[in-house]
Order: structure tokens, then sequence, then C-alpha cells
């Protein structure tokens, strides 16, 4: 077994870890760093479950290898809420508008639409709905979810005035 020392920065904290080559970064997320939020699903990168933010970007921690994300900064469920424990407007916007359910896929929809909301505070629904292509729910039929993105990038854009 070939091992690789790496640093990473996980929602603003850094960890030093020597891993396996082949550990992935959800097995890495979940058992090395015992933050269970990031799920798994399919495992093959189609659910969308195990989505984290890598660098500000989406990406499947069940695909990607702890050895790629060497140096790099990584947001997972557990950092997208404020540090004092309050909920981001994002992860307070599901909860209006009922976006969960089992909340299986929870975790990876709000990274999704974390990175959306970073890069356009103004989508429209088709918007939404095209950022979340990639995260499979069985619960919600997606409505209440759009609903809350839309609301969340209105009271972001409020809070900008």
């Amino acid at each position: 077994m070939d091992f690789h020392r790496i640093k990473v920065y996980v929602n603003g904290k850094a960890y030093e870890r020597e891993v396996e080559s082949r550990r992935t970064l959800a097995d890495f997320l979940r058992m090395d760093l015992s933050l269970t939020g990031t799920h798994l699903g399919c495992e093959h990168g189609v659910c969308g479950a195990c989505t984290v933010l890598l660098n500000g970007s989406s990406a499947r921690a069940c695909l990607t290898l702890a050895v790629q994300a060497d140096q790099c900064e990584i947001t997972t469920i557990e950092g997208l809420a404020h540090a004092d424990g309050t909920l981001s407007v994002l992860q307070q916007a599901f909860q209006e508008c009922h976006g969960l359910q089992c909340g299986f896929c929870t975790p990876g929809m709000l990274t999704t639409l974390t990175e959306l909301l970073n890069e356009n505070l103004s989508p429209t629904e088709s918007q939404v709905r095209e950022a979340i292509t990639g995260n499979l729910c069985r619960c919600t039929g997606y409505q209440a979810i759009v609903e809350a993105a839309l609301l969340a990038a209105q009271k972001l854009r409020d809070q900008r005035v």
C-alpha cells in the first residue's frame, strides 16, 4: 500500500494526515475527520449526495481522492453554518420552504446551491434547476428546493443593500 502525507483545510481548520493513495475524499472526511455530514449514496458520482466544495467549486467526494485535495480548501455541510452555530441564509431558506424531507440529499444540495449563490445572487428558476441537475432527490419533487434557493438569493441580495 502506498501512503501520502496531505494537508487540507476543512471548514477553515487545517488537518495533516497520512492517507492511502486510493482513499476517497468522502471516506477521508467521514472516517478520518469524523465529518459524517457528507453522505455516500451511489459512490459513482451520479447522485450528488457526497458533493463538497473544493476550493469553492462543487466536487464529488466519492470520486475525488484525498491525495488530490492536498493543500485545498474544503467546505462540507458542517462548514456552511456560521461559527456560532446559526444556520446560513440558504439553510434557513431550506427550513422555511420545507426544502428537505428525509435529508439524505440535503448536504449535496446545499453545497451545490452555495456554489451557485456565490457566483450568481440573481439566479432564475431555470438556473437553479440546472445547478441541481446532478443532485438526486427521491422525496421532495425539487419544487421546495428551488423555492428555497430563490428565497435565499433574495435574502442575500437584501443584505447587500
